[in-house]
């Protein structure tokens, strides 16, 4: 493990990439590693509006999910800098997409659909994989997001190995 820097990064960190390629997990070892704040936009959408994501998009669909998720991450970007991870569906929406790049730092957080599928299978609340074969639903999300994931300036593949390597890989290619 590398050797905490001695000031946070001077600019908020937005981790983008598919939903269970590990962007909270790894996102709480790096705000860690550098010393700042950590928040997730997935959490802070469903603390304020006092439901799971599941069920806001069960009660009001994905537009209206979508659109309270763009306020809260514009929220959270405009705050004290810190790491911050996003819904894998959040780049997609051109607001916070243009947002993101232009006032973060964005790395796309990246794994092999195979990882993903046996990552997302143990938890039951992914709203765009129900009634869904996964591994193929995954596939699908994939090949339509990868292009616009694409934009972040930092790629960062994760697989098994450990979640430290992963953070340290991410300091080591922070722009200083």
């Amino acid at each position: 493990m590398l050797q905490s820097p001695s000031s946070p990064y001077p600019r908020t960190i937005t981790l983008i990439g598919m939903m269970g390629v590990g962007k909270s997990t790894i996102g709480r070892r790096l705000a860690s590693q550098l010393n700042m704040p950590f928040s997730d936009s997935d959490l802070e959408i469903e603390e304020a509006a006092g439901q799971s994501i599941t069920e806001i998009f069960a009660r009001y669909g994905e537009n209206y999910f979508r659109n309270g998720e763009r306020r809260v991450i514009s929220r959270l970007i405009a705050g004290e800098p810190k790491v911050l991870a996003v819904g894998g569906g959040a780049f997609m929406d051109e607001e916070t997409r243009k947002l993101v790049l232009e006032k973060t730092l964005a790395i796309w957080v990246k794994a092999d659909i195979d990882t993903l599928a046996e990552r997302v299978t143990k938890q039951a609340d992914r709203p765009l994989l129900i009634g869904h074969d996964v591994r193929t639903r995954l596939q699908e999300l994939a090949d339509i997001r990868d292009s616009f994931y694409a934009m972040a300036p930092l790629h960062v593949w994760t697989g098994a190995q450990p979640h430290e390597e992963i953070v340290d890989a991410i300091i080591m290619a922070l722009p200083r």
